[in-house]
């Protein structure tokens, strides 16, 4: 069976993760959100790689655990939640621009699927503690590189989640 890495990136607060849990439900392989992984382990540990304390260390968190996440994909659709894009633009926005470069060209998806702000759903919780004008500039940052970086993005439709997953069901079997 082939292997398809289907990213799913954008704004925060759009329903990513809940569509992410959608497709694990219809037994997709899934890899969740490297961020909220990296903030529990280091809030456990007491480390400074939080996004609030050192962006540049945290981001450098995020890439390596989306990169580890990214090579133990082996087949089928796997759908990732954030991954290798996120963490290599956070770092080019943090002016480490040659480190982000290499790990996008290392490291590259088939499939990525835009999420657009949607106030409605944005909210901020303990990991989260951005509001949404910095996860709209986040958005237009991602979204502004993806074309330069060889994507064409699709635009994640808004809508029910049941809705939303039957669509990514759809972009993933025409793939």
């Amino acid at each position: 069976m082939s292997l398809t890495r289907v990213l799913i990136t954008g704004c925060s607060g759009t329903g990513k993760s809940t569509l992410l849990a959608d497709m694990a439900e219809r037994g997709y392989e899934v890899r969740r959100e490297p961020g909220r992984r990296v903030i529990r382990a280091e809030t456990r540990m007491g480390g400074t790689g939080l996004p609030w304390q050192d962006m540049a260390h945290f981001a450098r968190l995020c890439l390596k655990m989306a990169a580890a996440d990214w090579e133990e994909a082996r087949a089928g659709a796997v759908v990732f939640d954030r991954g290798v894009i996120d963490a290599a633009l956070a770092l080019e926005r943090e002016g480490f621009e040659v480190e982000a470069e290499a790990a996008l060209q290392a490291y590259r998806y088939d499939i990525v699927v835009l999420a657009a702000p949607w106030p409605a759903l944005f909210e901020r919780d303990e990991d989260r503690r951005h509001g949404l004008h910095e996860a709209e500039a986040e958005f237009d940052h991602i979204a502004r590189r993806l074309p330069d970086l060889g994507y064409a993005p699709l635009d994640l439709p808004q809508g029910t989640q049941a809705a939303r997953a039957d669509w990514l069901e759809d972009v993933i079997r025409a793939a």
